[in-house]
């Protein structure tokens, strides 16, 4: 299945019904009066958080959604039928636009979760509405209005709680396949990667962390270099990010800097996200430089430091463990805040 996570549609609610000019003929009804009916409403367009959807592929090929157009006004003042909504379905984690304004119309992250993004247009008014002293036979009725059209950008960021982040052949693929039951393309070259992938971990209490691994990131990703730009905004959701770094490189250290920039310069709160830093590939390098290298770490980040080998899955429980007591350390002052403000 391929991977789209941005979409741009164009939407049209429904024209609401036409009212109606007609009199009543009954042959016991000497004064019958008007007795056109009211046209219905349009049908407005509604988008729709679906359990089952991981892309937004669909809207590739189709671009254009309509709802019904409310129908015509009755005699014997019988009101048009309303037109149907159109129920548009999009993954949890889609962020909905307005194309024009760059508003912020909706954020869908949970199932059922839903919003409307046209309104149909109000059905006429037949002409029994204007009956009156003054005109007892009113000839005149008012047409639907139409509904409203927008066009839309869509957006879907990934729900997850924990980022992979890392220069390309860091280390993420094989990571996360260890870690949990995905499986995504693993090969020693760079971007091999080529969209997100997820995996639930669980934890010792039995509840399911979801992990992404992003796409290799390089220097520039934040002004569209690379694939990094495609896809950064999958990680502006999560609370907690890992940070991968070869130390078989030529220069470890300059590849975590590079990371931090991208983050600080792509904004949106990333380059203060809580991170901690993952030093792979031990398995490949002696003690020495192994315990070398976390020292050079240790004096340019205060964020907690794991040695780990992605093949042998030495040290991956450590940092697990680590992982586990930051997301509690995150989700604690919420709870706190919690309590203090819902007291039993």
């Amino acid at each position: 299945m391929q991977f789209i996570d941005y979409a741009q549609i164009e939407v049209k609610a429904g024209k609401g019904g036409d009212g109606i000019v007609a009199f009543r003929r009954e042959k016991y009804v000497p004064a019958g009066g008007p007795s056109g009916g009211n046209g219905g409403w349009g049908g407005s367009v509604i988008i729709e958080a679906a359990e089952n959807l991981q892309t937004l592929l669909d809207f590739r090929y189709a671009r254009i959604f309509k709802a019904d157009d409310g129908k015509r006004g009755g005699p014997n003042n019988c009101t048009g039928a309303s037109g149907k909504d159109l129920r548009i379905k999009v993954p949890c984690g889609t962020m909905i636009y307005d194309a024009e304004t760059e508003e912020v119309i909706g954020d869908l992250v949970t199932v059922g979760q839903e919003i409307c993004v046209a309104k149909g247009g109000k059905g006429g008014l037949g002409n029994q509405h204007f009956l009156s002293n003054q005109n007892r036979a009113p000839e005149y009725a008012l047409p639907g209005l139409e509904g409203e059209e927008r066009m839309l950008r869509l957006e879907l960021k990934l729900l997850a709680e924990v980022g992979l982040i890392g220069l390309p052949n860091a280390g993420k693929s094989t990571l996360i396949s260890v870690l949990s039951a995905a499986r995504p393309k693993i090969a020693d070259y760079p971007f091999t990667t080529l969209v997100p992938n997820l995996g639930v971990v669980r934890k010792p209490t039995g509840d399911g962390t979801v992990f992404a691994d992003i796409p290799g990131l390089i220097e520039g990703a934040h002004a569209g270099v690379g694939l990094g730009h495609e896809f950064l905004r999958h990680i502006e959701r999560t609370k907690l990010l890992v940070h991968l770094v070869d130390i078989t490189g030529d220069d470890p250290l300059g590849d975590y800097r590079t990371i931090q920039a991208e983050l600080a310069a792509y904004g949106r709160g990333l380059g203060e996200r809580p991170q901690i830093l993952a030093l792979n590939k031990t398995d490949v390098m002696d003690e020495d430089w192994v315990q070398f290298m976390r020292g050079e770490f240790a004096q340019v980040t205060p964020d907690p430091i794991c040695e780990i080998s992605a093949v042998t899955g030495a040290g991956c429980d450590r940092l697990l463990q680590t992982v586990w007591q930051k997301l509690e350390a995150l989700e604690a002052p919420e709870e706190a805040f919690s309590t203090v403000n819902n007291p039993q």
